[in-house]
């Protein structure tokens, strides 16, 4: 009614109404976006700001993967506490940035960092990157100083390819105190918890960690390791330090200031006296899994194929099988690396020259099949447990075969692999899975493919006569099986190379019988001389070889019936 009055009594009433209908008629044009904006506002507030000690440990984080330095002594509680304690009345200005207490910063965390970067490979264990720092956490994460999760190693590209910072969170502590000088006052700043996500961007570089219920305390079981992908890791904040002398107001409490006095009991005074420090979180830890970036795994394998040294080769692909142990690249590549790799190393062993592909490897298996039968030495003794300064034939034996183990299960139609995988366990002396990895084969091979299952039956039967020469029980039913398997195989060859190694197991086989027939056996040689005349690039080095193997020179030399065959020997030789 009042409004009503005035309106009635003004000379601009009409007027006034109406644009007070206007104006009523605009408001739900304008309450709407008002309604907007509100909600836009409201969720702005459920997402709180990064508080000052929260930027305060990310600028510090950031300046540690950068290897900034100077940023890193600027933000470093004991850094600037020692520039602090030496003047009388504080600073109020940072030093220069070519000041050499950075540097003096730079090294402490350096040695505190230092323990991460010790690389303890042996064989073929080695990690990539193979050469320079490989960041790993082979303690429990929490004994290690925050600032070794964003080392400028892993931040840096290259050699890094980086990290991300998220902020986790943060929490108030009870005041941090401590002293300037001895016997001056004690002080209380503000203290704050922050908790930081570091994220590694890459599997190939990032920190590595033993997994997650892996053994310890043992020297008889390897540790799985694994690549790192994210960890929370807490620092503590400090507030308020100008007003005691420091050039700047926050700073991050990384390691603990070694200066400080000397109690009565002996116990020297903390400096600053915090109830939390900073470090990593133990449950925090996220490991990068197979899933993650296959796409990167692949091209790493295609990458170490092409490296020249095998170091880098087998450093690379135990990197891709830390994250994906069941990479079927990485694996098939490694395995065959390694097997190839152990052929070679007969040669300083026999010295001889083969041009065919075919025949060396016969040759160089042969070699390794009599070895394992008698001395050993090179096939179980270890770089590490021998003591050497490179890896050891024992190193790339040991290695290839948990590879070729997984592969066959992974890819159990990846028939070379169980070739080889059969033939690794017979110099491994491990006599039962040898035998039956290669009866599986023969199995597996159809009867039309001759050449193949020839192959198979041949390898079959020398894990057989492994496992009786190295345990002399004459008597066991495989030596006679072993000469079975070699004349079943002598059925299906078609190749004067495959004919010979027929004849020559089935003669080999004899030398382990309990009744053995020596004329027998010469036959046998007889015809296996035969078929190694038509092997391209034979010689006769490479026969007396063949015919020179412990066991059976033995035999040939103590009858004088077999000088047929070493007279003939001798005589190309001649």
């Amino acid at each position: 009614m009042m409004r009503l009055q005035i309106l009635q009594r003004s000379g601009f009433g009409m007027l006034l109404l109406a644009g007070t209908l206007l104006f009523l008629t605009a408001i739900p044009l304008i309450e709407a976006p008002s309604a907007s904006a509100a909600a836009a506002a409201a969720t702005k507030k459920s997402k709180p700001a990064v508080t000052t000690a929260e930027s305060t440990a990310r600028r510090y984080a950031e300046a540690m993967g950068a290897g900034n330095t100077v940023a890193v002594g600027q933000l470093d509680f004991s850094c600037q506490y020692s520039l602090v304690a030496a003047a009388p009345h504080g600073i109020k200005r940072y030093p220069t940035d070519s000041d050499p207490v950075y540097d003096s910063c730079r090294q402490r965390l350096q040695n505190a960092h230092a323990p991460t970067v010790v690389r303890t490979d042996v064989g073929m264990e080695v990690l990539w990157p193979s050469n320079g720092e490989l960041v790993f956490f082979s303690e429990d994460v929490s004994r290690y100083p925050a600032s070794a999760f964003v080392t400028d190693s892993l931040g840096l590209s290259p050699p890094g390819t980086g990290f991300h910072i998220h902020v986790a969170g943060s929490a108030r502590l009870p005041s941090a105190s401590f002293r300037l000088r001895p016997n001056g006052p004690v002080v209380a700043v503000p203290t704050t918890l922050v908790k930081l996500t570091i994220s590694y961007q890459d599997p190939l570089t990032a920190p590595v960690t033993y997994a997650a219920g892996s053994v310890k305390w043992t020297t008889t079981i390897k540790r799985t390791r694994r690549a790192l992908k994210d960890i929370t890791v807490q620092w503590v904040v400090l507030s308020g330090l100008k007003k005691h002398g420091f050039a700047g107001d926050q700073a991050v409490v990384n390691l603990p200031v070694t200066s400080g006095a000397i109690f009565g009991s002996g116990k020297q005074e903390q400096i600053p006296f915090v109830t939390e420090t900073s470090h990593a979180l133990p449950n925090s830890l996220v490991w990068w899994a197979p899933t993650d970036s296959p796409g990167a795994l692949t091209a790493a394998v295609a990458r170490a194929a092409t490296f020249p040294e095998l170091r880098d080769r087998v450093a690379m692909l135990n990197r891709v099988l830390i994250v994906d142990p069941h990479q079927a690249e990485a694996l098939t590549v490694l395995s065959r690396h390694l097997y190839a790799m152990v052929l070679r190393e007969a040669y300083p062993f026999h010295k001889l020259m083969v041009n065919d592909p075919a025949l060396f490897l016969v040759v160089n298996e042969h070699f390794w099949n009599i070895y394992a039968q008698s001395t050993r030495m090179d096939l179980s003794l270890g770089m590490e447990m021998g003591g050497f300064d490179k890896p050891t034939t024992a190193d790339y034996l040991y290695r290839m075969l948990s590879a070729m183990q997984t592969l066959a299960v992974v890819r159990p139609e990846q028939l070379d692999n169980r070739f080889r995988l059969g033939v690794a366990l017979r110099w491994n002396n491990d006599q039962g899975p040898s035998i039956e990895t290669h009866h599986s084969l023969v199995k597996a091979i159809p009867a039309d493919q001759r050449a193949g299952r020839a192959e198979a039956l041949l390898q079959l039967a020398w894990s057989r006569i492994n496992k009786v020469a190295w345990n002399r029980i004459l008597d066991d039913s495989d030596i006679r099986t072993a000469y079975q398997d070699a004349d079943e195989a002598l059925k299906l060859a078609d190749l004067p190379l495959d004919k010979f190694m027929a004849e020559y197991t089935k003669a080999y086989s004899l030398l382990f019988t309990p009744d053995r027939d020596n004329r027998a056996l010469l036959e046998r040689l007889t015809e296996a001389k035969r078929w190694f005349t038509e092997i391209p690039g034979q010689t006769p080095d490479i026969w007396n070889f063949f015919v020179g193997a412990e066991s059976l020179k033995a035999v040939l030399d103590a009858d004088p019936i077999f000088q047929p065959i070493l007279a003939q020997a001798d005589g190309k030789k001649g």
